[in-house]
């Protein structure tokens, strides 16, 4: 995704009164607002750069709301997803829950309720996106570098001096202290820190990442 298109909420529901009132709703507040009659048409209009969160009915004629997430998921789309439910359709949004969606909203939903969370997403996305950017822009800078200091980059990120990187390598530490400075001046950084920085966003270390927060219901 190259997060240069509008974040804004895409309602994909075949109720037209559902999707008038969100749209009211929505743009009254000063939200973007697209909206889509079937999940066929979401996925057709889907750009690779679209950003923001999507209200997602759960029950919908030919492509269901579960089997859209699946779509999506498979193209890599990470947009937060808000279930739109009946009563009689909680158990399949508790299953939408459990296969990424944010959250679930129960119609008649509260509107108040429903923009708070719209708002969370938003800002949730917007976060992701901006990681990405700096994923892509990492995965750029490493690419610039040679083999010899891509190893030296990945001694470095593991503490050690440059007498030891020079052992571990088979070269000067002189060698290892150009091979640093090349690093530095080829990514743009000032410090052993930042290229620490840049290794970590292409190579995150799993036991440091938080765990996701729980999905919530709504209404």
């Amino acid at each position: 995704m190259t997060g240069n298109a509008q974040p804004m909420v895409h309602v994909v529901d075949d109720d037209d009164s559902v999707r008038r009132s969100l749209v009211s709703l929505l743009e009254g507040v000063g939200i973007p607002v697209a909206t889509f009659p079937s999940a066929e048409v979401f996925l057709k209009a889907l750009r690779d750069d679209t950003q923001g969160c999507i209200l997602l009915d759960v029950r919908m004629p030919g492509m269901s709301g579960l089997q859209l997430q699946q779509a999506l998921r498979e193209r890599d789309v990470t947009m937060p997803t808000i279930i739109l439910t009946g009563h009689a359709d909680v158990p399949m949004a508790v299953s939408a829950m459990s296969a990424g969606a944010a959250g679930f909203v129960e119609k008649p939903f509260h509107p108040q309720e429903l923009l708070d969370r719209i708002h969370d997403c938003l800002e949730a996305d917007s976060r992701q996106a901006a990681l990405r950017a700096e994923r892509r822009q990492a995965r750029d800078a490493l690419a610039r570098l040679s083999s010899r200091e891509q190893e030296v980059l990945r001694q470095l990120v593991t503490g050690k001096p440059s007498k030891l990187i020079a052992s571990a390598l088979g070269i000067s530490e002189k060698t290892v202290d150009v091979h640093r400075s090349n690093l530095m001046r080829k990514t743009g950084t000032r410090s052993v820190a930042e290229l620490m920085r840049i290794w970590f966003l292409i190579h995150p270390v799993e036991e440091q990442m938080e765990p996701p927060s729980p999905p919530q219901r709504i209404g």
